[in-house]
């Protein structure tokens, strides 16, 4: 069957010649031939000129992902099988692949895909219509890829419960690809075990794109007082722990969160020293200060404050707010380190919050260091969703 052809007006289509993913409604002139939403589809530049093939979905705004520049190539069971390939072989160069992100949608060349990796144990989030029918191919192919590594995988779990499943036309859905299993699933990163709740916990159950972050982070805290603010299940507090912190004070607003940080610290051993409280981050930091309390290391990992351009003032406000209250709370000397995950919030917008939240409270910053994801989640140059997480670590010092 041939592909039908959608035809780009004049003008449009910029983000996508600069290596960009997607294809927005409004720059389409006509779609020319038979389809189904989800089908593979030619693209063509106004004046006829190939610019490769993606899925249509007119139910969304990004109405075509494009999954290859090449207008011959196939879509079919060998490119994908190329693809997802791809992805595994360069996760085995970069990273410690016990748990890690298999595929990175976009920016593996799958748009719409995400797989994690926890153990022995693989968790799919499918946003995306066209994707979605190569869901069960891509998993197949990982495990067996996996196999001949000698990994084998007991379970594959499917998390596409969010929220934008919607805005493509497709139910939120978690189940089971294949056989159940016991959901908690046990894993260590950095030398830290923890469980992880893959079918309630927070997106696929576990953050690792902090992998490395977590690791900058407790070369700091030999023999510190630690506060890890909107702490999740635990992981910079634990780590802290593992590195020899005095005392650990992990916050968090959910009680699942908290309970499960608590069982991983117990997990570790290290009950006596990390403690985990239920607050609400912005509500405490402020009580805390009128305590007079001081910590060597403060952190701060919110989730993110905005996940649109028109919330972006709101979200300048939170990430001010909390960054103040929080290099109050840092030791004359002691060390703060913060970050921002929603990629709205773009490094020169985030770097200029956090001054002015130095300046208001009268604090010099002196930069330790300056990171981003852990490269299991690739920045894609075009593709900006994929450059999402800025991880600044300072020394906080009183003006004097």
């Amino acid at each position: 069957m041939e592909n039908a052809i959608v035809t780009l007006k004049k003008g449009e289509g910029r983000a996508l010649k600069q290596g960009g993913p997607w294809i927005y409604d409004n720059e389409v002139a006509s779609i020319v031939g038979n389809f189904e939403d989800g089908d593979i589809v030619l693209v063509h530049d106004f004046d006829g000129y190939p610019l490769g093939r993606g899925f249509i979905n007119r139910n969304s705004k990004l109405i075509v992902r494009m999954m290859t520049r090449d207008k011959d190539t196939q879509v079919d069971e060998a490119f994908i099988r190329m693809r997802v390939k791809n992805a595994w072989e360069y996760r085995k160069k970069v990273v410690a692949t016990s748990s890690c992100r298999v595929i990175f949608g976009e920016a593996d060349f799958l748009p719409g895909i995400v797989v994690d990796k926890f153990a022995d144990v693989l968790v799919v989030e499918s946003l995306a219509l066209g994707i979605d029918r190569f869901k069960v191919m891509i998993v197949d192919i990982l495990k067996e890829l996996m196999e001949e590594d000698g990994i084998h995988i007991r379970g594959v779990y499917e998390r596409s419960d969010a929220k934008v499943r919607e805005q493509e036309g497709m139910e939120r859905y978690k189940g089971f690809i294949g056989e159940p299993f016991d959901t908690k699933v046990e894993i260590v990163e950095n030398g830290v075990r923890y469980y992880v709740d893959v079918k309630d916990g927070q997106k696929t159950g576990f953050f690792l794109d902090q992998k490395y972050n977590r690791q900058a982070v407790a070369k700091l805290c030999k023999g510190a007082r630690v506060l890890d603010c909107f702490t999740h299940t635990g992981s910079f507090a634990l780590n802290a722990g593992m590195a020899g912190a005095a005392h650990v004070t992990g916050v968090d607003a959910s009680e699942l969160g908290v309970a499960q940080a608590r069982e991983n610290a117990a997990l570790n051993g290290l009950e006596d020293r990390v403690e985990f409280l239920c607050a609400d981050v912005f509500d405490l930091l402020p009580e805390l200060e009128k305590k007079g309390e001081k910590y060597d290391v403060v952190i701060l990992d919110p989730p993110a404050f905005t996940k649109s351009r028109s919330s972006i003032k709101k979200a300048v406000r939170g990430y001010r707010e909390i960054n103040l209250r929080g290099m109050k709370l840092v030791k004359d000397g002691g060390y703060l380190a913060t970050c921002s995950c929603s990629h709205f919030m773009d490094y020169e917008l985030f770097t200029q919050t956090i001054g002015q939240a130095a300046r208001n409270v009268h604090k010099r910053l002196r930069q330790v260091e300056f990171r981003t994801q852990a490269p299991d989640h690739p920045i894609l140059w075009g593709a900006g969703d994929s450059y999402y997480l800025k991880f600044y670590i300072f020394q906080v010092c009183d003006e004097k």
